[in-house]
C-alpha cells in the first residue's frame, strides 16, 4: 500500500510507467524493453496516466499469465521480470517490475537492430545505431573510451605537464594500467580515452570533442558578448572552462557585517564540480554534439552529450551512487586529483548552495544530453558559520594563515583545521597559494576578485 502510494505521489518518468489496462501489448512490451535497456523500472496496469486516477484491472490473473507470456515470447534475449498482483483499494493492480540488465534487449519481430527501445524521460524511443552499440559495449563490460584507436598520439609532454601539479612521473606502464594505452588490437596503442586527454591532434580524430562556451547578454542567446571554443587535451580544457566562466561571472558580493570580501557569483567548487562532470560523463560517440557551456546574467547551463549512464537514475545520482560512463578518463582524472570520492560531488554541490543560500542546481535529460543548470539568485540568507567568522577577523589583521595555525585558532585538531580550510576554498572565501597540491608550506589568504568592471 505505502509503495503503491509513493508511486503516484511521484508520477511517470524514467523508471514509472502508468497504464489504463493491458490491452496494448505491443506498448507494454516496449516499454519492458526500455526500461531493462536503460536503467530498470516498474509498469503499474490499473492507473490511467494523465489523471493517476485508480481503476483496477478485471481478471487480473488471466491478465497476469497473458502478460508473461507476451513477454517470454517476444522480446529476446529472455526476460524475465517480476509480475504481481497487488490490491488497492478495494481494486487489483499488477506491477511488472523490471531489472536493468546488459542486453541490448529487442522486440523479435522488428530484429536486433531496430527492435531495440530506450527510455527519455517518460516516453519510449527506439535506439538508433549509435545508441545501440553503447548498449552492446556496455553488455560487453566496455566503455567507448577504453577502445583502442591506433591513429592516435599521445603527447608526452602533455602527460608531464598535466601530472607535474600532483607530482607523480607517470611511465607507460602507469598509463596502461589506467587504460590511456591499450593491447586490444594485438599491439600497444592509445585508447579513445588517451586521445582525449592527451592528443594534442585529438580533434582530427574526434571532431566532435570540442567544447563551446558563450556568454549571452540577458537571460536569452539573442546576443553573444563573448565566446571561445576549446580544443586542448581535456585536462587543460578543463581549466579553460573554468576561467572563461570566471572571466564572465565575477561580481563583488558582499554578505553580512563580517564577510566584507568580494567573492564569487558562484562557488568555486560548484562550478568546478559541474565542468568536471560534464567531461567526465559526456558521450563522446555521438556525432554533431558538443560540450557546451552558457553563461546567461543569472545562470549557467552546462550540456554535454549522452543522457545519464545506463543503469543510472537522478534519484541514484542524488544519493551518490556514481555510475562512470568512461572509465578511461575517470581513472586518469582521479589520479589527477580532478575528482575525490566517487559519487560525492552532486552532494556537495547541493550542499554548498544551500549553505550559500543559492537556488539549489537542476539537472535534466534533454532527450540525448544532459544538462546542469547553475543559479545565481539567492532564495535565503547565507549560513554564517561561527568558526568562518572567526578565521575571517582573523585573516583581516594578519592576512594569511597555515593550516598548523588555522588549528590553533580554532582550536581543533590538524585534520579537522584542514576540512574546514576546504569548505571555505570550495565556497570562494579563501584562496590557497602553494607550489603543488601536497604542498606543506600552503597557506591561504581571503579572496578578492575583481568585479565586472575590471575594479577590486
Amino acid at each position: 500500500m505505502a509503495m503503491l502510494d509513493g508511486f503516484l505521489a511521484h508520477g511517470e518518468g524514467k523508471i514509472l510507467e502508468f497504464k489504463e489496462n493491458a490491452n496494448s501489448i505491443d506498448g507494454i512490451v516496449k516499454t519492458v524493453i526500455a526500461f531493462a535497456n536503460t536503467a530498470g523500472g516498474t509498469l503499474i496496469i490499473g492507473i490511467r496516466d494523465k489523471t493517476r486516477e485508480v481503476v483496477g484491472v478485471a481478471n487480473s490473473l488471466r491478465e497476469e499469465e497473458r502478460l508473461a507470456s507476451a513477454i517470454t515470447d517476444s522480446v529476446m534475449p529472455l526476460l524475465v521480470p517480476d509480475i504481481e498482483i497487488y490490491s488497492y483499494r478495494e481494486r487489483e493492480l499488477i506491477v511488472i517490475r523490471v531489472p536493468h540488465a546488459a542486453g541490448p534487449y529487442y522486440l523479435k519481430a522488428e530484429g536486433s537492430e531496430k527492435g531495440v527501445y530506450i527510455r527519455f524521460g517518460s516516453t519510449n524511443r527506439k535506439a538508433d545505431r549509435e545508441m545501440v552499440s553503447s548498449l552492446r559495449l556496455f553488455a560487453s563490460n566496455l566503455t567507448y573510451d577504453e577502445l583502442p584507436l591506433p591513429k592516435g598520439e599521445v603527447d608526452w609532454e602533455s602527460v608531464k605537464k598535466a601530472f607535474s601539479w600532483v607530482k607523480k612521473r607517470p611511465t607507460e606502464k602507469t598509463c596502461e594500467m589506467l587504460g590511456v594505452f591499450s593491447s586490444r588490437s594485438g599491439r600497444l596503442s592509445p585508447t579513445i580515452g588517451g586521445v582525449l586527454l592527451f592528443d594534442l591532434g585529438r580533434l582530427k580524430l574526434l571532431p566532435d570533442s570540442t567544447v563551446r562556451c558563450a556568454r549571452f547578454s540577458g537571460t536569452t542567446k539573442e546576443r553573444i558578448l563573448d565566446q571561445i571554443e576549446i580544443e586542448t587535451p581535456l585536462p587543460f580544457a578543463i581549466q579553460e572552462a573554468i576561467q572563461f566562466i570566471e572571466r564572465n561571472t565575477r561580481l563583488e558580493g558582499k554578505i553580512g557585517r563580517v564577510l566584507r570580501e568580494d567573492i564569487p557569483e558562484y562557488p568555486p567548487f560548484v562550478i568546478r564540480e559541474a565542468v568536471i562532470n560534464a567531461f567526465l560523463h559526456s558521450d563522446y560517440s555521438m556525432k554533431g554534439c558538443h560540450i557546451q557551456i552558457a553563461i546567461f546574467d543569472e545562470r549557467i547551463e552546462i550540456t554535454n552529450p549522452g543522457g545519464f549512464p545506463f543503469g543510472q537514475t537522478l534519484e541514484k545520482a542524488l544519493a551518490g551512487f556514481s555510475l562512470l560512463r568512461n572509465r578511461v578518463i575517470g581513472r586518469v582524472f582521479r589520479e589527477l586529483n580532478l575528482i575525490e570520492q566517487w559519487g560525492s560531488g552532486l552532494q556537495r554541490m547541493f550542499s554548498i548552495c544551500h549553505r550559500q543560500g543559492l537556488k539549489l542546481p537542476e539537472i535534466v535529460e534533454l532527450n540525448n544530453q544532459c544538462r546542469i543548470t547553475l543559479f545565481s539568485t539567492r532564495i535565503k540568507k547565507a549560513k554564517q558559520l561561527p568558526w568562518v567568522e572567526i578565521l575571517v577577523r582573523y585573516l583581516k589583521k594578519e592576512k594569511f594563515i597555515n593550516t598548523k595555525t588555522a588549528a590553533k585558532v580554532w582550536e581543533v585538531s590538524d585534520r579537522a583545521a584542514r576540512d574546514r580550510l576546504k569548505i571555505m576554498l570550495e565556497e570562494g572565501l579563501l584562496q590557497r597559494i602553494a607550489t603543488s597540491e601536497k604542498d606543506p608550506r600552503a597557506i591561504f589568504v581571503l579572496r578578492k576578485l575583481e568585479t565586472k568592471d575590471g575594479s577590486r
